[in-house]
């Protein structure tokens, strides 16, 4: 039997973010998810190892690297019309919900469960660590637009920092406090020492 979930997933990367905005970097999903990943993971062994905090970087990692795999079928619906209110949201929600369910029917039924746990964390159910993560991989890419010259993610970043605020998670401000200001120097300013 053939199944088609790999290959659909590796089309991640042609499912276009921030639409509507005018960028300097184009950004797809895939990218953006693995950068979710790495936040993640991050943010995980940050409340593990800085504040003693239950957290599996691991199964964080994970879950993030599929966060948006249902944009597969759906397409990344810009946030002005996914947000603008709770019947949309709640429509966007069973869309995606099926959406994932269509991509899990692409893998040995064997393997499905495995992989629903990933797929099946949609917003509502999500870590509060994955949310966080994909707030600071979007504050990142309005950043280094704004680093770009492109004012256009001016607004875009200043919602996104509040709401990364709001969290109040001690892994978000540490991750703020001591990783941030690295994306907002040059290649040249980065310190590349071995310590």
């Amino acid at each position: 039997m053939l199944y088609s979930f790999f290959a659909l997933v590796s089309r991640m990367r042609n499912i276009t973010r921030w639409s509507l905005m005018r960028n300097t970097s184009i950004e797809n999903v895939q990218e953006h998810s693995h950068m979710v990943a790495v936040i993640a993971h991050a943010l995980a062994v940050i409340r593990r190892d800085v504040f003693g905090r239950e957290a599996d970087p691991g199964k964080e990692a994970a879950i993030a690297l599929f966060h948006d795999a249902s944009e597969i079928f759906t397409g990344d619906l810009p946030t002005p019309i996914k947000y603008y209110d709770p019947d949309i949201m709640s429509a966007y929600k069973r869309v995606e919900s099926v959406a994932s369910q269509k991509l899990l029917s692409a893998l040995p039924k064997a393997m499905r469960p495995a992989y629903n746990k990933l797929l099946a964390d949609d917003d509502t159910g999500a870590s509060d660590i994955i949310k966080a993560a994909d707030k600071l991989a979007a504050y990142i890419k309005c950043l280094e637009e704004q680093k770009s010259g492109n004012q256009e993610f001016k607004h875009a970043a200043e919602q996104t920092r509040a709401k990364l605020d709001a969290m109040c998670l001690p892994e978000v401000s540490y991750f703020i406090d001591n990783f941030i200001p690295a994306f907002e120097l040059t290649l040249d300013e980065l310190n590349f020492s071995f310590d």
